[in-house]
């Protein structure tokens, strides 16, 4: 009985630490440092490839530089996305989860997996 109810107490914490709150795109800039979970249409986006870390910038919710959010993509998980993110993603609705942090005074989800991104046509 004592095993059922520490694999319990350990499945129900795991789930209460992933859990994630979901926002409204337009309340981004109020959750710096929040792990959340955020939806809107894709306006555009690059891949710098000559840049440090060859980085993918994806701009949701206007165009760059006026977007809500940028979806950042690093170099070394690019790889873990199929396709070309900044071409593919364009005019689609997305929904990021991640930790929104501040860039140069925008805010941006960092993501590394596949599984953060869900696309809607």
């Amino acid at each position: 009985m004592k095993k059922y109810c520490i694999l319990a107490t350990l499945v129900l914490s795991g789930y209460i630490a992933n859990a994630q709150t979901s926002i409204k795109l337009e309340e981004v800039k109020d959750h710096i440092g929040d792990s959340v979970r955020v939806c809107g249409k894709v306006e555009g986006g690059r891949f710098l490839e000559s840049a440090s870390n060859t980085p993918t910038l994806i701009n949701v919710g206007a165009a760059f530089p006026n977007q809500l959010l940028t979806v950042v993509i690093m170099g070394e998980h690019r790889s873990q996305f199929t396709g070309k993110p900044e071409n593919d993603w364009t005019g689609k609705n997305i929904c990021v989860t991640g930790k929104i942090v501040l860039y140069k005074e925008k805010p941006q989800i960092v993501i590394s997996k596949a599984e953060q991104v869900t696309i809607t046509p």
